[in-house]
């Protein structure tokens, strides 16, 4: 969840505190080091690790060639995490590396060496993040303290999809608690368990949530790529603040059993990687239907087996593409990052035309946070109610909160768990009339922009550069964002660096129909390699007024 919904919501807008300027922070964290000069061994422009920028085809190539296997790709990830993630920079982005990480290669090496490679994911290093299951010795808490030790019976459905792809599982990402479902005023990338991340351009920076830690981790090369989940904004905000390409699939065609819930119509895992090509790679690994989730059966015949088919190098070419006319105002630094994006555009053969999806979606934003409330309370019951955690309610989750308020709530609390507490189940007439609004609301606004406009695709400012970490009064993003309209129609939405403002990274959004991922994978992919907009962190000191 991305806290920029809270901020949008009249109700809540008086939460956001604290001021955002790019001439410095005044924030306060609980990391004594946060303003620490980074090491000089792994400081800027002094980064050389061997694996830096390495894409899939780079890693599989070398793994043919016998130059690595996978346990030495994966000791070296490992050590890359030790070096910058536990110490140096200190980005706490990974909340524990898997112990049997390096047994998983050497299987996968003797596969390899019997003539038995299983795709393109052979081998390859992957983070996922700290609210999906792994059947293993690694813990599933959603970064909250009260689940602690909780270890899932059974791998989530796109886990056994990555080990069957031969994947090696390195270890699960740090993320905003509760995926960022806790506080009204939560601070994005912290956990009662993790810890804050931070961001990996500057270090005082939020990296965006909650699948923060998934997002830094690819931008600081810590793995080759990783999978975050979004329920509105989760996987592209932070993929924008990270500078790296975000998926966001239509919702059903990645399933999500064995995945902490917030939302059962806005929720889906999603690609977070370095480049459009990686992420379409583990897009179609993660694909299938699921007879543990029913939504995925409306996938079939929909999904692609190999996204990276759709890749063009001219698939911009005689396209017609939307603009959100909103993002094109004011005085955000994300402004001329976007006007340049649009000369990319027509350049590469698109015509650009300005539309109004905002005016239509903004006004659904009180409905959306209703509906999360109902399923998340609903969801997270019926998860706990199975899961084997000591905890088996909503109820449960705030009772060990607050007997453990020093250790759980040190900086916020927990009132968006108390207002879900108070809802009266599914069958309510009040959440039936709010999924009616927002999600019936958000696919009316995009399908009939989309129509009427002839677009092939909308693009928008994923959101501007990242403001402050602020512990004590939370996140206050300002200027233009565009996660909430697919996020609310369960449409298809991919964000593609477009460039930095003071050094930090602000995506380009790519926004379609229903299933529509191949057609944006075309668009974005074309976008991507005429405009060459990733550029690795250098873990940055903070700004100084």
């Amino acid at each position: 969840m991305n806290r920029r919904l809270f901020l949008r919501n009249s109700g809540l807008a008086s939460v956001a505190l604290s001021t955002w300027s790019l001439s410095g922070c005044a924030a306060e964290t609980n990391d004594t080091d946060a303003a620490v000069a980074v090491d000089p061994e792994q400081g800027a422009g002094t980064d050389s690790f061997e694996l830096s920028e390495a894409t899939i085809t780079d890693l599989q190539s070398k793994l043919k060639s016998g130059k690595y296997t996978a346990r030495r790709l994966t000791e070296l990830y490992l050590q890359r995490i030790e070096a910058i993630d536990r110490n140096g920079p200190r980005l706490h982005s990974v909340i524990e590396v898997n112990p049997e990480a390096l047994q998983l290669a050497d299987a996968l090496d003797k596969e390899r060496k019997d003539g038995k490679v299983r795709g393109p994911l052979h081998g390859i290093p992957v983070l996922i993040k700290d609210n999906i299951d792994t059947a293993d010795q690694m813990q599933t808490t959603a970064g909250s303290l009260a689940l602690a030790g909780h270890k899932a019976k059974q791998d989530a459905f796109i886990v056994q999809r990555l080990r069957a792809a031969g994947a090696v599982i390195l270890g699960k990402t740090n993320l905003s608690e509760w995926a960022n479902f806790r506080s009204t005023r939560s601070t994005s990338g912290w956990s009662s368990r993790g810890g804050q991340t931070k961001n990996a351009y500057i270090l005082d920076r939020t990296p965006s949530g909650s699948s923060s830690g998934s997002g830094v981790a690819v931008a600081a090369n810590l793995c080759a790529v990783a999978i975050g989940t979004e329920t509105d904004g989760s996987v592209v905000s932070p993929a924008s603040c990270s500078g790296i390409v975000g998926i966001k699939p239509t919702v059903g065609l990645l399933s999500r059993s064995g995945i902490i819930p917030i939302s059962a119509t806005q929720d889906t895992a999603g690609p977070m990687a370095r480049s459009v090509r990686d992420a379409a790679l583990l897009l179609g690994v993660l694909t299938g239907a699921d007879a543990a989730d029913a939504v995925t059966q409306e996938s079939t015949g929909k999904s692609a087996a190999d996204y990276t088919a759709f890749l063009k190098p001219d698939g911009l070419k005689g396209k017609r593409v939307g603009v959100e006319k909103n993002h094109l105002k004011g005085n955000s630094d994300a402004i001329p990052l976007l006007q340049a994006a649009l000369e990319v555009l027509k350049a590469q053969g698109a015509t650009v035309v300005e539309v109004e999806v905002e005016k239509q979606t903004d006004p659904l934003g009180e409905a959306e946070y209703d509906v999360l409330l109902y399923e998340f309370k609903d969801g997270v019951n019926k998860y706990l109610s199975t899961a084997g955690a000591s905890v088996k309610t909503v109820a449960d989750v705030m009772r060990f909160n607050t007997q453990n308020k020093a250790k759980a709530m040190p900086f916020f609390q927990q009132e968006i768990l108390e207002a879900a507490e108070k809802t009266d189940g599914l069958g309510s007439t009040k959440y039936q009339a709010a999924l009616k609004k927002s999600h019936g609301g958000a696919r009316q606004a995009l399908d009939s922009v989309l129509r009427d406009n002839r677009l092939d695709a909308i693009v928008a400012v994923t959101n501007g550069p990242a403001p402050c970490l602020d512990l004590i009064n939370g996140d206050s993003w300002k200027g233009p964002g565009f996660s909430s309209p697919a996020a609310m129609a369960g449409y298809p939405h991919i964000t593609v660096p477009m460039g930095q403002a003071h050094g930090l990274p602000v995506g380009l959004s790519f926004v379609g129909g229903a299933y529509q991922e191949g057609p944006l994978l075309s668009l974005a992919y074309a976008y991507e390699q005429a405009s060459k907009k990733r550029v690795k962190p250098q873990f940055g000191a903070p700004f100084v007024g």
